[in-house]
């Protein structure tokens, strides 16, 4: 039994990238804390919601691949008749359509910030083999997340949030330049990754008082993941572009931590879905 249901539910969960989900749902997180927080209830939806648009788009996006992995990446679950393709179109416009609509009805202004989102996500996976500006797209899409996530809070979405949220989209930025290089040979320009210190910026610019010495630390600590992430990637005798992809995905709940503003037990949740991330990234792909 346990075999049929690993055979059977794999590539799905290889298809919906779910070791990427601890990431979705710290997004979530940082920007209810940036809206103020307070209510619970709306969380919970949320994150039910993000999640389901989240997998929906992962799907769709291998949905939309289908053509090239059939002649590129062969052991894709779609090119290798794992799964067929029109099943995953259908659930995907499934999973999309109940994210959607249970995001919206937390309110007006989530409502149209989940339709930005959602839009961004089919715009992502319809275009994103065509177009050399697909990652500033995939940085819209965790950007609009966090402003959904922040309408849901008590205060809204406030300066603080969208600034947030811009530094949060430099770091999807930095690693999906990256990732874009995993299949075209030749150097990686160093310039293009300065967009990875926007959040360490930001928590410089805003921290003050108590919470600079915590802003300090927690920057170090993500300057040092990052460092330690790209290594993989400029390292001459073992270059490993995935490796890098990968933790640097994880490390966007790192950069959820530092641009919130977290406190008592969301801190340590921060590092749990960390923790979580890298340890589901050993079972299924993050990429």
């Amino acid at each position: 039994m346990g075999k049929w249901v690993s055979i059977k539910w794999r590539p799905w969960l290889i298809l919906g990238r779910i070791s990427n989900l601890p990431t979705v749902w710290s997004n979530c997180l940082c920007g209810w804390l940036l809206g103020g927080g307070q209510n619970g209830a709306a969380l919970a939806w949320l994150l039910l919601g993000a999640s389901f648009i989240y997998v929906g788009g992962m799907y769709w996006n291998d949905a939309f691949d289908a053509d090239f992995d059939r002649q590129h990446r062969r052991e894709r679950p779609i090119p290798s008749m794992q799964v067929r393709e029109i099943m995953v179109w259908r659930v995907g416009g499934i999973l999309l359509a109940v994210g959607a609509l249970l995001l919206m009805r937390l309110g007006w202004t989530t409502a149209w910030l989940t339709i930005l989102l959602l839009g961004s996500v089919i715009l992502y996976d319809a275009i994103h083999k065509m177009v050399a500006f697909s990652p500033v797209i995939m940085a819209q899409c965790r950007l609009l997340l966090l402003l959904v996530a922040a309408s849901t809070g008590a205060l809204g979405v406030t300066g603080l949030a969208v600034w947030a949220s811009i530094a949060l989209a430099g770091w999807i930025l930095g690693l999906s330049y990256v990732a874009r290089r995993e299949s075209i040979r030749g150097p990686l320009s160093y310039w293009p990754l300065l967009v990875l210190a926007l959040p360490v910026v930001l928590s410089l610019l805003i921290n003050d008082g108590a919470v600079r010495w915590r802003g300090l630390f927690l920057s170090a600590l993500l300057v040092v993941w990052a460092v330690w992430c790209l290594k993989h990637t400029f390292s001459k005798n073992h270059r490993n572009i995935g490796r890098t992809v990968s933790g640097l995905l994880a490390g966007i709940c790192l950069v959820d931590l530092l641009i919130a503003p977290a406190f008592g037990w969301t801190i340590p949740v921060f590092f749990l879905l960390f923790a979580l991330s890298l340890l589901a990234q050993r079972y299924v792909p993050a990429t």
